[in-house]
């Protein structure tokens, strides 16, 4: 089996000391050093999976925050009458439903206008529950007050995120990875090899959801009180896209390279300018797409890896003719 081969088993393994490492964080730091590892992970966990779907199809979801909220509200609506992992179960199925319908309306779509809808969903979503609490349940927002500690949340999140990095390795070494990155290149192209882009395009998309979903069904105890706003802020999702570009949305590990210090850079930016923190957002994503718009790792590959050599004929000439060489 493929699976069973050396450049799957040693990438694997080691990312499983480092996971394994990871785990003892919660040992060794404060309650804020764990709060910002928790929104490290989540992020990290939001971004790849964006990334899952954006990178090789090059579709700009703006629907992030739609999965996270419907996590969210899952939690908040469920968590007290149901045991967690049954909660956790309810809220993927909640978010793959959403994504198959979304998926199979929308993914017709291309460019600016794939891009318009999903945002404009977002909005969409958020008024429907907003309207639905206060016509139906009489109540803005639900209480959430579950047995969860914050190193449970973190440890929730740092598993989702290693079933995450698997998920995506095996993904890019199979033919479904294969006939995404066709799709990315040429959907015409796509079509004329037999390949079905609505299906491939929709199954990426729930999956990718799924993880959306179950991250933010993951961080709703963070939260003792949650409203349709904060489920559903839209700026989440524009961080998200931020990060992603940022370390590159075309290889695995790259969004990670972007969650860290933007992280940290949104840390600061609330903690000091939390009047001003979506003027200066805006500045932060016009940078990244105006001097990285290949991301972090796209600038490594254009720089520092060497470019392939040119195959020699098979007679061993360097390529010219001899009328070339007469000429010369």
């Amino acid at each position: 089996m493929s699976i069973l081969k050396p450049d799957f088993i040693k990438p694997v393994g080691l990312a499983a000391v480092i996971f394994a490492a990871l785990a003892f964080l919660p040992t060794f730091v404060d309650n804020y050093y764990m709060s910002l590892a928790i929104s490290v992970v989540s992020f990290a966990v939001l971004a790849t999976a964006w990334s899952m779907f954006s990178g090789p199809t090059r579709y700009i979801s703006l629907a992030t925050v739609v999965f996270f909220g419907i996590g969210a509200y899952t939690v908040a609506v469920l968590g007290e009458h149901m045991a967690f992992p049954l909660v956790l179960v309810c809220a993927a199925l909640a978010g793959t439903v959403v994504a198959l319908l979304v998926g199979f309306s929308t993914l017709r779509l291309a460019g600016v206008y794939f891009v318009i809808f999903t945002f404009g969903l977002t909005e969409l979503v958020r008024q429907v529950v907003s309207w639905y609490e206060v016509n139906v349940t009489r109540e803005m927002g639900r209480y959430v007050f579950l047995d969860i500690t914050q190193n449970d949340i973190y440890w929730q999140l740092l598993a989702l995120f290693a079933v995450l990095l698997l998920t995506g390795f095996i993904l890019a070494r199979s033919r479904l990875g294969f006939a995404l990155r066709i799709i990315g290149e040429d959907e015409t192209v796509a079509k004329h090899c037999g390949i079905d882009v609505t299906r491939v395009k929709v199954a990426l998309f729930v999956l990718s959801a799924l993880f959306m979903t179950l991250t933010g069904a993951i961080m709703a105890p963070r939260w003792t009180y949650i409203d349709p706003l904060i489920a559903f802020n839209p700026m989440l999702s524009f961080q998200v896209v931020i990060m992603a570009l940022l370390g590159g949305p075309r290889r695995l590990l790259g969004p990670l390279l972007g969650v860290i210090p933007l992280t940290l850079l949104f840390e600061v930016l609330t903690a000091n300018f939390p009047n001003h923190f979506s003027i200066l957002l805006g500045c932060v994503f016009m940078v990244i797409v105006y001097l990285l718009p290949g991301g972090v790792l796209g600038l490594y590959e254009k720089y520092r890896v060497p470019k392939k050599r040119t195959l020699s004929p098979p007679d061993g000439t360097d390529g010219t003719t001899k009328s070339e060489e007469k000429a010369a």
